[in-house]
């Protein structure tokens, strides 16, 4: 599998997922994904198993996001002026859920991410990210404890809040 078309076909949208939740824009993400078989089809592609052709991908696709975030920490963009509109219950969750990842280290976001949004194996994971497979078990299981730690409140209120809606809607019939 080390035609570029391929790897293309066989990865792009787990990428892009990865990008989406890395980066949290759509757009960047489409970018970000470009930029990975831009970078592919300028290098030889190395003669591996499949499996480690993805982690091979991954890496690429991991330094672009550190690339990505450095590049915004030293040119932030500037807030917009307008007021957010009230926001759902399942919207404050998102939220929740992006400002926890965004609080972990670096790779502990991208170990979770390249796992539960992309469903890259861990020897994949430990290829991408220069771990052990070992070691990419252990940090997934520790940062699922945390964001479930970190998440428990606004999941709980949000189930409250539809808890609360189905119940005034029940009573309104």
């Amino acid at each position: 599998m080390g035609d570029p078309e391929a790897l293309y076909g066989a990865n792009h949208r787990r990428l892009f997922q990865y990008f989406c939740r890395a980066v949290g824009r759509a757009e960047t993400a489409r970018d970000l994904t470009q930029e990975v078989f831009l970078r592919v089809s300028r290098t030889a592609i190395p003669a591996v198993p499949d499996g480690d052709l993805r982690g091979w991908l991954f890496r690429i696709a991991r330094n672009l996001v550190l690339d990505h975030n450095r590049s915004r920490r030293r040119h932030p963009e500037p807030a917009p002026l307008t007021v957010e509109p009230t926001r759902s219950a399942s919207q404050d969750v998102s939220a929740a859920v992006n400002e926890a990842l965004a609080s972990l280290a670096a790779v502990d976001r991208d170990v979770f991410v390249m796992r539960e949004v992309a469903g890259l194996a861990y020897e994949e994971i430990a290829a991408a990210c220069e771990l052990t497979p070992d070691a990419v078990r252990s940090r997934l299981h520790r940062t699922r404890l945390l964001l479930r730690e970190q998440l428990a409140m606004p999941i709980a209120t949000c189930r409250t809040g539809t808890v609360r809606r189905a119940t005034r809607e029940t009573a309104d019939d």
